[in-house]
């Protein structure tokens, strides 16, 4: 299908929309209610579908609602089930206590999901810093570690990697990330330790005297929804569609049956908004995207697309944009290029530098990401003030950007001084890390 330039103008003002409402007063009240976004959705989705439909290209359609209704089942059973689990206690909030969080949090965003495992932590990593001052450190490394780069492994980690697997890349692909999975966040989690030394530091002895004495043994309410988290994680690697979906919808219809009321809505305040806003945000964002992927195809040769290009293209709209459609783009792009060898019709070196750039770099700012938003409003709901979208920027391109910078250099990059270059940003960063961790607390 051959689409003009206009055709794409419904997908930007879709995604202009989920950048620009919330951050503008008057507009950001409205925003937040999951109708209006639905409203906003159908306006512009709506026509842009039956103007395809009415075309000839029924099929276009069709699959981008399927794609949408496998996303949605997916990002739903995962926040159904992960809804019913609840962490209680509270521990002494030391740097190490902080990094283990992180630490699992990074393993588990690949298992069940950044959502699943942004919404699963955020909660017992405050309630472990509340008697802290400096704690907004900690949620946003959670946003680094947690709610994006830890989901790199698999499928189910990050939208982004789901899209793909629908798109035909085998649920094992993604394994071959490991080695920039475990670089990306073995630095984050040494920055952020040394960091949270420095932080702890800074607290006022009363404050570290109430942490120390305050201490609750850690108690895991509702294990059985682990059983639901298993089947979702078997169903996406084993079942074709539609069964997939059923057994998806499933397992989160068994979570909702055999979870407590008090660990779904008493300790973990259960609330179907973000999810009502994430398949309202969507449902724009699929429809809208059948032209503008229309129209990126046919401008695919016109572009100097390469292996750093790629993950700097897919990078920063990941980091302006959503990290889903962004990679969803340059896959389309990405197939009509030459290479071998290639994984469900892209070459292969192409989408890794697409994978890495869409799912790592949604962590530069709180739209690059579903869950970002999410922990930065149950951290807001629970007294912890958080950064402005542009204080966030400023944490990211301090903390975050010369991590992604060091991994390029050294994992996508060929030259050899882009190696030797990498590996002297690899060295500074660790530098700082010590100098931090020098300010020893009290």
């Amino acid at each position: 299908m051959q689409v003009s330039w206009w055709a794409i103008i419904p997908f930007i003002v879709m995604l202009l929309s989920i950048a620009i409402a919330p951050l503008v007063p008057s507009l950001a009240h409205h925003w937040e209610k999951p109708r209006t976004q639905l409203a906003v959705a159908l306006l512009l989705g709506v026509p842009v579908a039956a103007w395809v439909w009415l075309s000839g290209h029924h099929h276009l359609v069709t699959h981008a609602l399927h794609e949408y209704a496998s996303f949605i089942c997916l990002l739903g059973s995962l926040f159904i089930i992960s809804g019913g689990i609840h962490l209680a206690g509270d521990i002494k909030a030391s740097p190490r206590n902080n990094t283990i969080f992180l630490s699992v949090g990074a393993v588990l965003a690949s298992i069940i999901g950044t959502t699943g495992a942004a919404m699963l932590l955020i909660r017992p990593i405050l309630n472990t810093n509340r008697e802290r001052q400096h704690a907004a450190h900690t949620v946003i490394y959670a946003i680094f570690v947690v709610a994006n780069c830890g989901g790199l492994l698999t499928p189910l980690g990050d939208p982004p990697l789901f899209l793909g697997m629908l798109r035909g890349v085998p649920f094992t692909w993604t394994f071959t990330l490991f080695p920039e999975w475990l670089f990306v966040n073995i630095l984050l989690l040494v920055s952020y330790y040394c960091l949270d030394r420095s932080m702890l530091a800074r607290e006022d002895a009363d404050h570290l005297s109430r942490d120390a004495s305050d201490i609750t043994p850690l108690k895991l309410m509702g294990a059985v929804n682990f059983v639901w988290l298993a089947g979702v994680v078997c169903s996406v690697a084993f079942l074709p569609t539609p069964w997939r979906e059923l057994a998806m919808i499933g397992c989160a219809a068994g979570s909702w049956i055999t979870s407590t009321k008090e660990v779904r809505f008493t300790r973990n305040e259960f609330s179907w908004a973000p999810i009502l806003e994430v398949a309202a945000i969507f449902l724009g964002i699929f429809t809208t995207m059948i032209t503008a992927l229309q129209y990126l195809d046919s401008m695919a040769p016109k572009l100097p697309l390469n292996e750093i290009t790629f993950f700097l293209f897919s990078g920063g709209l990941s980091s302006v944009l959503d990290n889903a459609p962004t990679y969803a783009t340059f896959f389309e792009l990405a197939s009509q290029l030459p290479g071998d060898p290639r994984v469900a019709g892209v070459p292969e070196f192409y989408l890794v530098a697409i994978s890495l750039g869409s799912v790592l770099c949604g962590a530069m700012t709180y739209i690059g990401n579903g869950p970002n938003f999410m922990v930065r409003s149950v951290a807001e709901s629970q007294g912890r003030p958080m950064p402005s979208f542009g204080g966030y920027v400023v944490w990211s391109v301090r903390e975050l950007a010369p991590v992604l910078a060091a991994m390029v250099l050294l994992f996508i990059a060929d030259p050899l001084w882009a190696k030797a270059l990498g590996a002297l940003v690899v060295l500074a960063i660790l530098a700082r890390a010590a100098v931090r961790a020098r300010r020893l607390p009290r």
